[in-house]
């Protein structure tokens, strides 16, 4: 099977491009604007990416196979605005048309929030489909959950697969079995512990394991309430209403890491040692599939950002070996299947000839 090339456009810290070069392909082009991004892609792959994607010309980028694309979720997240294509950033996604257009890859893997497709009524959504499919692609798409890949991080994301023959099977997809945050926190460390007096645990029959998600969300730090609206007995709901004062037990799923906390006051809650604790940032690498020798930024708030930005590495590492598998593989094997068709056609007329 021939070299399959790949662009990582929107690269942010290249979760991307290791994912793929672990299957085998070769990166020939990658783009982020983000200068910290930038030097983290340095350190880690040996090059800089180039900068601004609306000042690509298409026709100075390698041929290639795969286009990948985290294009900014931003526009389209429940945690932003959710201005969609009225945000300067979701408009981005045309300049990754002008180079499909341009470049014709056998492949787009694009990545983003799952709230995307219902924006703007589903309207936002069908008008990227709609672009990919008048570009010559079938396209399909699916949400998948980090948890279902060997993480245990709930972290739902809108895959789009569109391929120029075919269709792509989510259904072939290889999932792993549940893997609890206790089994990826690190033994050893100089630890933020919480006193205490600063949280509250809930009364045990309140803890419950959250099916659709495996979370356990168990008690909150004792932040002031809100001052209207509160009904008694409901209190843990109030302080618990922003996710930094939340508190999950090491015993399920933690729940996504944004890109918006930048101090990253996530707090589990280990019942092991009865305490309550901040994630690590390492932990927090170990949450999306980073390996231990990945080198992160110096800069803890960029860090932090850095990884709440980033894709899953098991899901993305699944996702690109089922389109090596379906897109080429099997495309070289149905090749080489008509080859044998014809030579044994051709045996089959020289044996005749020769009776």
């Amino acid at each position: 099977m021939k070299e399959i090339k790949f662009i990582d456009l929107f690269a942010g810290i290249g979760g991307f491009r290791y994912s793929l070069t672990k299957c085998g392909c070769k990166c020939v082009f990658s783009s982020e604007i983000n200068e910290a991004c930038q030097t983290v892609y340095l350190k880690n792959y040996g090059e800089r990416t180039f900068g601004d994607i609306t000042q690509i010309d298409p026709t100075t980028i390698p041929d290639f196979d795969i286009l990948c694309a985290g294009f900014p979720c931003q526009p389209f997240s429940i945690c932003g605005k959710k201005k969609g294509f009225d945000d300067v950033r979701g408009t981005l996604f045309f300049d990754i048309c002008r180079i499909i257009n341009e470049k014709k890859p056998s492949v787009v893997f694009l990545e983003n929030v799952k709230h995307l497709i219902n924006h703007d009524h589903k309207r936002t959504f069908q008008t990227i489909c709609k672009k990919l499919e008048d570009l010559g692609y079938h396209v399909k798409y699916r949400v998948l959950n980090s948890r279902d890949f060997g993480v245990p991080q709930s972290r739902e994301r809108l895959i789009i697969i569109a391929t120029q023959k075919g269709y792509f099977n989510f259904d072939k997809l290889k999932k792993k079995p549940t893997v609890l945050l206790k089994d990826i926190l690190e033994k050893d460390g100089d630890f933020e512990y919480l006193s205490p007096n600063e949280y509250t645990l809930l009364d045990k029959h309140l803890i419950k394991v959250q099916p659709d998600t495996g979370l356990i969300f168990c008690g909150y730090r004792n932040k002031g309430l809100w001052k209207k609206g509160i009904r008694p007995g409901t209190e843990y709901l109030s302080r618990c209403h922003r996710q930094p004062n939340r508190i999950y037990s090491a015993n399920g799923i933690h729940p996504t890491i944004p890109s918006q906390e930048t101090s990253g006051r996530f707090w589990i809650y280990v019942p092991d040692e009865n305490k309550v604790r901040k994630l690590t940032i390492k932990e927090c690498y170990r949450l999306m599939g980073y390996p231990e020798n990945f080198i992160i930024d110096e800069n803890k708030g960029n860090a932090y950002k850095q990884i709440g930005n980033s894709v899953v590495i098991p899901m993305i590492t699944e996702l690109a070996k089922q389109i090596i598998n379906q897109c080429f593989e099997e495309e070289k094997n149905a090749a080489q299947s008509d080859t044998d068709t014809a030579e044994f056609g051709n045996n089959l007329c020289q044996f005749a000839f020769n009776f």
